[in-house]
């Protein structure tokens, strides 16, 4: 997150205690004098927010705040008052300022409000940063969403499966968008210019593989939940493959094949022919990170589905998001923004009657599992990338019920 706050206060004291409380508490403070001063460092991708005094010769908070809005309508611009400033700076709420503070301020109270502002300030670039890559990317970057190493890694995971022309096993969570991935790997392949024929694998017969196959020829075949595949289509398809097809072969999976090939309900021989590049799918539970950008994302699709504009979405909602563990993943992310929008949000109000204990131990619980995921269910080094203990790490672990195992890829 960015933590960048362009002060601005004609008060060299005052300039210079604000910028000490703001370098105390880990920001990065950029002091000027006047407007002027600040015109040149106010663009659209400055990522950081703005405080600055109300009362300033010539050019005063309120100047600066009607260019901010010009120059960024999405830049937060919090004003320091006066005891009789306080009818103007309600009145720049009115005109769009984020938030005001009466001088003299207690430290904790100015932080409250940075903090709170660069949050916004940061969402704001993702979501931008977001929509740049699903107009102008690949279609990796376009179809799979959010901004997480998980999610970096499984973008790229998938380029590089695309260029194999090999079959692949996409697994993953039930809402997860399985089939998704599997579409951006068709249409990143070689054979993206041909069809990407997309058919449930459960009730398929050895004949209806068959026809499938000629139906994707020079593409690409997706089968979805590959362990529901009838017993004699799976020694059909297995000697399809060695014989050789016109069409590659993707599968898609919830299930746990390998396991499923042990325990007799799979053939193992084709578990292992589908097997040459698997692709995991990191749960949203491994990756809280992601979910601010993503119900965002999905909050301005439902809005737009709906014909209305889209509704702002305080932090304090997202905060109790990201305290869930969202077992349906991505789709019921999609539907509680739905809900959201046409005015449900039963999500976070049930989040948010938690007292507050259990609040920030369902957050240290995703945060444990999100590490996990990073380090592909290492727990070692997960603890050292969390700055803990190995022992009060493996406490927490058993404190929630954590398997690292579950976390490996």
């Amino acid at each position: 997150m960015t933590n960048r706050v362009l002060v601005v206060d004609d008060d060299a004291a005052v300039r210079a205690a604000l910028g000490q409380t703001l370098e105390l508490a880990d920001c990065d403070a950029i002091t000027v004098g006047s407007f002027v001063a600040a015109k040149d460092l106010i663009t659209p991708d400055f990522d950081g927010v703005i405080l600055s005094d109300m009362r300033m010769p010539g050019r005063d908070g309120f100047h600066l705040l009607r260019y901010v809005r010009e120059v960024d309508g999405d830049l937060p611009v919090i004003l320091l008052t006066g005891e009789g400033d306080i009818p103007m700076a309600v009145q720049a709420m009115g005109e769009g300022a984020f938030d005001f503070l009466e001088k003299p301020c207690a430290s904790v109270d100015l932080m409250a409000v940075v903090r709170r502002a660069l949050k916004t300030r940061a969402l704001v670039r993702e979501n931008r940063a977001l929509k740049s890559r699903l107009e102008s990317g690949d279609p990796a970057a376009r179809m799979i969403f959010g901004t997480s190493p998980q999610m970096e890694e499984l973008r790229a995971r998938a380029r590089g499966v695309a260029a194999t022309g090999a079959e692949v096993l996409v697994t993953g969570a039930p809402g997860g968008g399985i089939s998704k991935v599997a579409e951006v790997i068709h249409l990143m392949s070689p054979r993206g210019q041909g069809a990407f024929v997309k058919r449930p694998a459960a009730g398929l017969t050895p004949d209806g593989f068959a026809g499938l196959c000629r139906e994707a020829a020079g593409g690409s075949l997706y089968l979805d939940e590959i362990a529901a595949l009838p017993s004699e289509t799976q020694y059909a398809m297995l000697e399809a493959l060695e014989q050789g097809l016109e069409a590659r072969v993707l599968v898609g999976s919830v299930a746990d094949l390998a396991d499923e090939a042990a325990q007799g309900r799979f053939l193992p021989d084709l578990f292992y022919r589908l097997d040459v590049m698997r692709v995991r799918i990191p749960a949203l539970s491994e990756r809280p990170e992601d979910i601010p950008v993503l119900f965002s994302h999905y909050v301005a699709q439902a809005a737009e589905q709906a014909g209305i504009a889209a509704p702002d979405i305080p932090q304090e909602h997202l905060a109790a998001l990201m305290a869930q563990d969202w077992p349906g993943n991505a789709r019921s992310l999609m539907s509680a923004a739905m809900r959201f929008v046409l005015g449900m949000p039963e999500e976070a109000a049930q989040s948010a009657e938690l007292g507050l204990a259990e609040q920030l131990a369902q957050v240290e619980r995703s945060l444990l599992i999100a590490a996990l995921g990073r380090q592909n269910g290492h727990a070692s080094a997960a603890a050292k990338a969390l700055k803990l203990p190995r022992k009060t790490f493996y406490d927490k672990l058993a404190r929630y019920g954590i398997r690292p195992e579950d976390y490996r890829r």
